[in-house]
């Protein structure tokens, strides 16, 4: 079995009027987040986050503009989820990235993965998430766009 790095990313879609996209997953309901991966072999958490969002969006990052929002955060890896990485690894280091579409737009999800969708305003979305790195994500989009918390 190959064991995921327990290095990932997070990218935040959000609109010009601050409209942020969640998913729910497939396998824990009421889970929402924002598009997150694991990286893969040679892959810098730039390129991670390109194909984690083409992969569970549809969406092309090359046709908008991916932010590397100079943010990670360490965390401890739910228990239900450590037999994806080798025996000794607890945490998970997750840089954040921002991805600015002009206007929602509609989502083709993996089906695996999620189930659904929606776009919400910053501030519903960041009582939506369950993770608390998704919070972080969220307050970091408004403190660079200087919206009040």
């Amino acid at each position: 079995m190959s064991f995921k790095k327990p290095i990932s990313s997070l990218v935040l879609i959000y609109t010009e009027d601050f409209k942020v996209l969640l998913m729910e997953r497939a396998d824990k309901k009421a889970f929402w987040q924002s598009v997150t991966g694991s990286l893969e072999a040679n892959e810098t958490p730039s390129e991670a986050a390109a194909r984690e969002v083409f992969e569970e969006t549809g969406i092309n990052v090359n046709q908008y503009s991916l932010e590397d929002w100079h943010l990670s955060h360490v965390y401890e890896i739910y228990a239900h989820w450590r037999y994806r990485y080798a025996p000794d690894v607890t945490h998970n280091t997750e840089h954040i990235f921002g991805l600015k579409v002009p206007a929602p737009i509609p989502i083709q999800l993996s089906a695996d993965e999620h189930v659904q969708y929606l776009w919400l305003d910053w501030k519903e979305a960041m009582d939506k998430v369950f993770s608390w790195t998704n919070v972080e994500a969220i307050k970091k989009l408004a403190e660079i766009h200087q919206l009040k918390l």
